[in-house]
């Protein structure tokens, strides 16, 4: 199934795909039905701590002109970082080269310590889909990005839904794409992390508790591009969603509400 969260009405409310029969409307738990531009998309949960792999895929590495890394190379993201889908993204004016990040995101179901390889995806509520946008000008080392460049008010799209991990019975063989302005510009599949899933789960398990409600992002393929204000960046991953976020200009980010 898949599970979201809205604001409608000035609350938070639960929500649940409302079938192909309804596209684009969602159905709130007492069964009513909202279609879009009723509603303001929220992060299908209420993320704890938030896990992000750099260079978790060797062909990006390669596009980096890195070495891929021996164990994984992991760095944390502020809650503030975090915004639903159909959200906007604020590009500096100082920056020159501001690329998106497609990227499957595992949402943690239950808390563990020391959870081994084989017990590792039973920790695993579901997954969504992430857009981890990074600002390279500010890139000092990739091996531990600084703050500015990944940790940014609203850099870092989730959802729109999640979906239970029962419903992507592979999720190591899923199709990575990203359109901007409706153009193919990157591929890739999640068969093609150096670490898999559990693999992370268990490395990050080993010295730190993990709880419901955490979040790793598991790292893009090769295939970025510099996004410009007004483009409209779609990321999908097969069989989880289609998160959709757009570019704005600081002009149009702090314009009085």
């Amino acid at each position: 199934m898949k599970h979201g969260r809205i604001s409608y009405n000035g609350a938070v409310h639960q929500v649940t795909d409302a079938g192909v029969e309804n596209a684009g409307r969602v159905r709130l738990a007492d069964g009513r039905l909202l279609s879009e531009g009723e509603f303001q998309w929220l992060p299908p949960v209420e993320v704890g701590t938030v896990f992000a792999l750099g260079l978790n895929y060797a062909d990006h590495a390669k596009e980096l002109a890195f070495k891929a890394p021996k164990v994984p190379l992991v760095f944390l993201k502020g809650p503030n970082t975090i915004t639903g889908h159909k959200a906007d993204t604020r590009r500096p004016a100082d920056a020159t080269y501001m690329h998106y990040e497609c990227e499957l995101a595992v949402v943690i179901g239950k808390t563990g310590k020391n959870v081994k390889k084989a017990e590792a995806m039973d920790m695993v509520a579901g997954y969504t889909v992430a857009n981890d946008y990074a600002i390279r000008d500010y890139l000092e080392n990739y091996y531990r990005p600084n703050l500015r460049v990944k940790n940014r008010d609203a850099c870092t799209p989730l959802g729109p839904w999640l979906v239970d991990a029962a419903d992507v019975p592979n999720p190591m063989a899923l199709k990575l794409t990203t359109r901007v302005n409706g153009k193919t510009t990157q591929e890739g599949t999640t068969a093609d992390m150096i670490f898999d899933i559990p693999t992370l789960i268990e490395y990050l398990s080993s010295f730190m508790t993990l709880n419901p409600g955490d979040v790793i992002l598991t790292g893009t393929p090769e295939g970025l591009a510099d996004v410009k204000p007004g483009d409209v960046i779609e990321t999908d991953v097969e069989n989880v969603c289609c998160l959709v976020n757009t570019i704005v200009d600081d002009q149009t980010w702090f314009a009085p509400v």
